[in-house]
């Protein structure tokens, strides 16, 4: 199942889980699905991350352009709370977000377009998070925008700035920040 939101081209992906006494199969990625739902994408690379506490909070990241990125997130063991913000500029939607829970018992994904910078923020100890790009990383074209910028209005499940890169503490907030990407390119 593929459900929509009020920002378009973010997807959430329900897929199925098929259980017995054995433990379960499932199809985590389905190219066929996504390009009846709009998504026609090359995934080019995989990414796999452990955060060993509670509250760690990575992002609010992307890659700028030519190297820009869709993501598909889902987690494997533990839970996030899973962000994503509309930095595309002459959107009708720029700097409003969408969050969600991905964990592993939900089983959900998240399909994050180009034009979005993407975090989130840990709900459980060693939550291991994966997710596939559509463009190699390519440290030289690193972007983000500040977590806790209060103009995005992201309810985050912590009080505190706990286990925050040092690169993460001092992205610009969304006043100051200048947008890579257009509306409708």
């Amino acid at each position: 199942m593929i459900e929509t939101f009020d920002i378009p081209g973010i997807l959430l992906i329900e897929p199925q889980k098929h259980s017995d006494e054995r433990g379960f199969f499932s199809e985590t990625y389905n190219k066929k699905m996504l390009a009846d739902a709009g998504f026609d994408q090359e995934f080019v690379q995989d990414n796999h991350s452990l955060s060993a506490e509670k509250g760690v909070i990575r992002g609010l990241h992307f890659q700028n352009p030519p190297f820009a990125q869709d993501k598909l997130v889902r987690v494997i063991s533990g839970s996030i709370l899973d962000v994503a913000v509309d930095i595309r500029g002459g959107s009708p939607t720029f700097g409003k977000h969408i969050a969600v829970e991905l964990s592993a018992d939900n089983w959900a994904q998240l399909l994050i377009p180009i034009g979005f910078a993407h975090g989130f923020c840990t709900l459980e100890p060693n939550t291991q998070v994966a997710y596939k790009a559509t463009n190699y990383y390519a440290p030289d074209h690193e972007g983000g925008i500040r977590w806790n910028d209060p103009d995005l209005g992201i309810e985050w499940p912590v009080d505190v700035e706990k286990s925050l890169s040092e690169k993460d503490q001092n992205l610009p907030t969304m006043d100051t920040f200048m947008t890579p990407f257009e509306f409708g390119k």
